[in-house]
């Protein structure tokens, strides 16, 4: 969403008496314990914003970025004054690296390039998707099929090619004396069917090693679910993916009082999805509160 929306909105709440209380705001950080203590109910709606690592030799080198942080810096930076903040970030003049597809990489492909890339690669571990729908996608299915958005799109218009390189992931990050990142080695990847489970699994093709320059790598290789400080914190169970757990076709978690929605609960998802899980979870308290709802 465009940022003038979101704080529409946020002033919007605000005027509708809603408080919105940080750590910075009063001057200290406010305890799972404390809200539990003020507030007769709790929702959790904190997002599902725990990132997915890349595990490979050279992991430790100075140089290596998870996506939203990369992004976040961007923001705060723009937003404080025109990128003229030295603290955040920056792709200027970098060969980028970006590892991983969808909306959040190709986010860091756009903001990279806007930010003066001397070069961008984006790896996608899966093949290529067709251009034009297959015999066995047909409408009304939803069309899988190769999507060129914004950030490619400037890539290609300042670079002269797609930044997506396919079947391919890091190997290794190399480093120079002083720890810093100037180099990757990266493996092509080939589909198997996995015997046990029947899914396709990607495996590392032999001999097909080779490297390449670059000195800020972006990781965007998807979420694995909630915080897990969040979630001890406030003491829920979470299901085999992270995500906090509820009791079914309900936003309850374990904790009496607690409540989630969003992401924090399905995890990685739409806006749409969090706005209806938004409505939903409101009629649910308000229920608990009032033992009925108008909602």
């Amino acid at each position: 969403l465009e940022k003038q929306i979101i704080e529409r909105k946020i002033n919007i709440m605000k005027e509708e008496g809603i408080e919105f209380r940080t750590g910075v705001n009063v001057g200290k950080d406010i305890t799972a314990a404390e809200l539990l203590k003020d507030f007769d109910r709790v929702i959790l709606c904190c997002g599902a914003s725990n990132p997915r690592d890349i595990k490979a030799e050279g992991r430790d080198a100075k140089g290596i970025y998870f996506a939203v942080d990369f992004l976040k810096s961007t923001t705060k930076a723009l937003l404080n004054g025109g990128l003229t903040d030295k603290n955040h970030i920056s792709a200027k003049g970098k060969n980028v690296m970006v590892i991983g597809g969808g909306d959040t990489g190709n986010d860091c492909v756009g903001t990279s390039v806007r930010h003066g890339a001397k070069s961008v690669l984006q790896l996608e571990m899966m093949p290529k998707l067709p251009d034009t729908r297959t015999e066995n996608n047909p409408w009304p299915q939803w069309p899988m099929v190769c999507k060129t958005d914004y950030g490619q799109e400037e890539a290609i218009g300042v670079f002269g090619h797609d930044p997506r390189v396919y079947q391919t992931t890091v190997k290794e990050f190399l480093k120079d004396k002083k720890g810093n990142l100037k180099g990757a080695v990266l493996v092509k990847l080939s589909p198997e069917k996995d015997p046990k489970s029947g899914r396709t699994i990607m495996k590392p093709v032999e001999g097909s090693e080779y490297k390449v320059e670059t000195e800020l790598v972006l990781i965007a290789a998807g979420f694995l679910g909630s915080e897990s400080y969040l979630t001890k914190a406030f003491g829920v169970e979470v299901d085999g993916r992270t995500n906090i757990a509820t009791a079914d076709g309900t936003h309850q978690t374990n904790v009496k009082n607690v409540f989630a929605a969003g992401d924090v609960r399905r995890g990685q998802s739409l806006v749409v999805w969090a706005i209806r899980e938004g409505r939903d979870v409101a009629r649910e308290v308000d229920k608990s509160l009032m033992e009925y709802t108008n909602l």
